[in-house]
């Protein structure tokens, strides 16, 4: 079996690289990165990786596939929820064009047995909690936008030309090899960065927003599930933390587990006040079992963030190196 993991340098395709080549004996593996927001250390051995950016007329995407490939996961993106209303093209060309050509490429290569596409909660928005997979989708910004197209795109996809598809929607994971040093996006790892560098963790508004988090070592084989179960085909299939929390909440649990830190509450920014899922799909069709409390995956997150904050000093202080398209309403935090 050959699989394709796109977004292989990053947190949730380079854990799921490992996982497989732990628990699935003889399966190869094939690795896709721009290291625009990945980390080439992250790539585990054993994977065969491809220095490539997707994108709309990349005509080498299509190279990818000149040997046949079993599963596509399409975990490569640029997560940042919150700044997408500043950068609308890119939003666009890194979510939703890099998305299409890689569909494309699925389609024609006439091998591919299933394609897994990471979603969003964000594509839930304004509605009412818990959300159902068959909720109304009213995204509230343009990265929600872009995911719950690439979700109707992916639809269509297998309606007309055969493709078989499932559509994962994981909500706030965390764990070991999430970048904690990109100020745009994750917020557990932003809140342990700012810690280190003797900050306080910023909460927009009163912080009674309400999340679920979903630690990534509870989730990996579900997605393993996703690509290989008959159950999961053209399916959406929300995956994540059962419980929500507020985010002050969040922010004063971290600051119990690192021993220390202080809250500072800055301006809202625009985003949804509550978002989180049910679950009993994900049981059902992909065995998932929450297995991790909050505080044990914090805890051990937090150990891996002390030491990769000391292995990866030159990471420290970098931004994502995205251009703001939009400066106007940019918040002041983000100036």
């Amino acid at each position: 079996m050959r699989v394709l993991i796109t977004g292989v340098a990053g947190f949730l395709g380079s854990r799921l690289a490992e996982w497989i080549l732990e628990h699935v004996p003889g399966c190869q593996v094939l690795g896709v990165d721009d290291l625009s927001c990945g980390y080439i250390e992250n790539v585990p051995a054993g994977v065969e990786f491809v220095p490539l950016t997707l994108g709309i007329g990349d005509s080498k995407v299509g190279t990818l596939f000149v040997q046949p490939i079993d599963c596509v996961f399409h975990f490569a993106a640029y997560a940042a929820e919150g700044l997408s209303p500043f950068i609308r093209r890119w939003n666009y060309q890194n979510n939703l064009g890099a998305t299409a050509e890689l569909v494309t490429a699925s389609i024609e290569s006439e091998a591919v047995k299933r394609f897994v596409f990471t979603s969003s909660m964000a594509v839930y928005g304004c509605g009412k909690p818990p959300f159902y997979e068959d909720s109304i989708c009213l995204p509230i910004d343009p990265y929600g936008v872009a995911k719950l197209a690439c979700e109707r795109d992916l639809a269509i996809a297998g309606d007309q030309h055969g493709l078989n598809w499932c559509v994962i929607r994981p909500h706030n994971l965390y764990g070991a090899q999430q970048s904690i040093w990109q100020k745009y996006r994750n917020v557990l790892g932003i809140w342990m960065a700012r810690h280190l560098e003797g900050k306080p963790l910023l909460i927009y508004g009163d912080g009674e927003q309400q999340r679920a988090f979903s630690y990534i070592d509870d989730c990996l084989p579900c997605f393993w599930l996703a690509a290989t179960s008959p159950g999961a085909s053209r399916q959406i299939i929300n995956l994540g933390g059962r419980q929500p929390i507020t985010v002050r909440r969040a922010a004063e649990l971290l600051c119990d587990v690192m021993g220390g830190g202080t809250i500072r509450i800055v301006e809202p920014r625009h985003e949804v006040k509550e978002a989180w899922c049910t679950w009993q799909k994900s049981e059902r069709l992909l065995g998932y079992q929450e297995a991790t409390s909050l505080r044990e995956g914090i805890a051990a997150m937090w150990k891996w963030a002390k030491e990769a904050w000391e292995r990866y000093p030159k990471r420290r202080g970098l931004a994502d190196g995205i251009h703001i398209e939009l400066r106007r309403g940019l918040y002041s935090f983000w100036r």
